[in-house]
Parts: C-alpha cells; structure tokens; sequence
C-alpha cells in the first residue's frame, strides 16, 4: 500500500478569483481554440486565478500567520471592480487574458498584500503586478499554439466583475504526475470602506 506522506511544505500564492459566470464567458470563447490546441496544458477553469503575491514553497508552519493580517486586510478593503480583456503570451509560452477596470485599485490591493507578506516576515520574490489570468502552458517538447491562441481571443472582452474575496491558495505543484490543483487554504471577503 502507497500511503502518501504529508509534505512539510506548500506551494503559496495570494489571488483574486473571477467569479464562475466570468469565467465562464471567456471559456466560452476559448472552444475553438480548446479544439485547435489539445496538447496545451489548460488550466481547469475552477483554478483561473489573478495572483497578487506569489509566495512560492513555503515551511506549512509560517501559512497559519498570515491568517490574521489578511483577514484584517480583506476587512478594511472594498471589493476591486474588474474584467477580463484581450490575451498575450509569455515568451511565446504561456497563454494569458488580461485583466480590465479598476487597476489602480488592483494595484493597491496588491501592494497592501505584499507588504503584509514582509511583515510576517516571509522573504518572496517581488515581481511587478502584471495582471492577467494564466490560461495554458504550451508543453516543452512543442511550443506551438499558443500565440495562435492568443490571436483568436485578442478582441474579446469579457462582461465587468467584482472580486469581492481574498484569496490564500496553495498548490500541489511539484507533488506527483498529474494537473496542478489549487485549493483555498483560506479567503475573506472585502467588506471595508477604503
């Protein structure tokens, strides 16, 4: 018997998630492409995600801290007003649709989670927000598909949104041969004033 032993670390990010009828909407338009590139690596629709912080392999033990100043921080937020728009690609690598509305808002949002990451004195890697959501990843052996499937959503624009929830998320990237999976470890929702 194969009994699997639980890892002392989890692959962390912090996101926005649209909701299901956004969702929806963009996978709609996404059929033929589906279609045309089965051998892309498609994220599962339920996973499509806007990270804000990407955290990275982090000890199980430092996640419960962030609980608290997270929670505080969905509470003293309004929800972000967004959209999903266009498409692009990664190095020619990773099928991506852009995100639309309040990026400002977006931008702040993301700036208050990232500082209160450093607070709980968790070390990441600060890359610039670049908002989108990651739709597919072409496969190392065959790149192809992706810019064409970026070319046949490039005009669409998806109906406005708004993300009302915090999300703390961890994978089990890395953790056997099958898709990656994201699970909620936590969310909040925005309920403040600023």
């Amino acid at each position: 018997m194969n009994e699997q032993i639980p890892s002392s670390t989890v692959r962390v990010f912090i996101a926005l998630a649209p909701p299901d009828d956004a969702k929806d909407e963009l996978a709609r338009e996404l059929e033929p492409a589906y279609r045309a590139y089965p051998r892309l690596r498609w994220n599962r629709v339920e996973d499509w995600h806007v990270t804000l912080a990407f955290l990275g392999e982090l000890p199980v033990a430092a996640v419960p801290p962030l609980r608290p100043p997270l929670a505080d921080l969905a509470e003293a937020r309004r929800p972000v007003d967004l959209a999903l728009r266009g498409s692009g690609s990664f190095d020619g690598r990773v099928l991506w649709s852009g995100i639309d509305g309040d990026l400002d808002g977006l931008h702040r949002l993301a700036g208050e989670v990232r500082t209160v990451v450093r607070e709980c004195g968790i070390a990441f890697e600060e890359r610039p927000l670049r908002p989108h959501l990651t739709l597919a990843r072409a496969r190392r052996d065959d790149l192809s598909g992706v810019v064409e499937a970026a070319d046949g959503i490039a005009s669409f624009t998806g109906r406005p949104w708004r993300a009302d929830r915090l999300h703390l998320v961890g994978s089990n990237i890395g953790r056997g041969p099958g898709p990656i999976r994201y699970r909620d470890i936590a969310s909040w929702k925005f309920t403040g004033e600023r």
